[in-house]
């Protein structure tokens, strides 16, 4: 049984990524609020791209996999731009690796500043001491 990955986009301008093995009667659910939660409450909707698969089961491998592209990235096969699709891929990992070093020096420099902080409180503790004892001023 033939499946479709479609591309609807919503009344308020964001995406929704579904599939289907009848287009035709799926975008009618859809446009009478009967499709799924997201499009319901963001209604009318727009076909603006879909895939035809021999089999509905790749339809719906083909749904999960773009539906977890950034908007970018769905935009650009929108547009029919597939050249581009690898390099927006890319440059989400390139932003997300120089995140998640941000991120681990933000991390290093917090437990080096506990460290310092608490090196510093067993000096003064040390310091207090040695004053507390008898004739140590």
């Amino acid at each position: 049984m033939k499946g479709y990955m479609y591309i609807l986009e919503c009344s308020d301008g964001s995406y929704y990524v579904g599939s289907t093995n009848n287009l035709e009667l799926r975008l009618a659910q859809h446009q009478a609020g009967e499709g799924a939660n997201h499009t319901k409450k963001r209604l009318p909707v727009t076909l603006v791209y879909y895939e035809e698969y021999q089999k509905v089961q790749q339809a719906f491998y083909r749904e999960k996999q773009v539906q977890g592209w950034r908007r970018e990235k769905k935009e650009a096969l929108i547009k029919g731009d597939v050249d581009s699709l690898p390099m927006l891929a890319k440059a989400y990992n390139v932003a997300f690796d120089k995140l998640r070093q941000q991120q681990n020096d933000k991390l290093r420099q917090q437990q080096n500043d506990k460290l310092r902080q608490q090196q510093n409180d067993k000096l003064r503790q040390q310091q207090n001491d040695k004053l507390r004892q008898p004739g140590g001023g």
